[in-house]
C-alpha cells in the first residue's frame, strides 16, 4: 500500500485521566512517579514526561479517559476525517488555545482532535496559567 498524503495528525497532545482530587493526583504522578507540572488551572493539570512533547493531563471534570491528537487545523481535519469515512461526534468547538472536535474512526475508536490556532499558554514558575501567546494562524468557520 502506497501512501502519498502528508499525515493529518501532528502528534499526541495528551492523554487525560479523571482524578476526583487533583492534589491526590499530584501526589501520585509527581511525587511518586516523577512527572513535572507544565501548566495548571482550577480543574486540570498538565504533566510533562521525560521525553517527547505529549502530556498527561489529570482533570476533575469528566469521568473518562481521553486521547487528544494535535492537528494543524481542526476545521480542515474534520473534512479529511469525513472524507475518509470517519464521523464527527461533537464539534468543532472553541477551546482556550484554538478549536477542538470529538471524532470516531470507522471501527468505533473515539478520540479528540485539537489545534492551537489561538496560541499557547504562558505560565509562571509553578505552572499557573498567567496569559496566552497569540498565534498568527487564524481559523475561519
Amino acid at each position: 500500500m502506497e501512501i502519498s498524503k502528508q499525515p493529518i495528525f501532528k502528534n499526541i497532545d495528551c492523554v487525560q485521566f479523571y482524578i476526583p482530587n487533583l492534589q491526590d493526583g499530584l501526589e501520585y504522578y509527581c511525587n511518586k512517579l516523577g512527572l513535572k507540572i507544565i501548566w495548571q488551572s482550577d480543574s486540570a493539570i498538565g504533566l510533562g514526561m521525560s521525553e517527547g512533547i505529549a502530556e498527561i493531563v489529570i482533570q476533575n471534570e469528566r469521568k473518562a479517559q481521553e486521547i487528544d491528537i494535535k492537528v494543524e487545523s481542526v476545521i480542515d481535519t474534520i473534512v479529511e476525517i469525513k472524507r475518509a469515512g470517519g464521523e464527527i461526534i461533537c464539534g468543532p468547538f472553541d477551546i482556550k488555545i484554538g478549536k477542538c472536535a470529538v471524532v470516531k474512526d470507522p471501527w468505533g475508536n473515539q478520540y479528540v482532535i485539537l489545534d492551537a490556532t489561538k496560541g499557547t499558554f504562558i505560565t509562571d514558575d509553578e505552572g499557573n496559567i498567567i496569559g496566552q501567546n497569540s498565534s498568527s494562524i487564524k481559523n475561519i468557520d
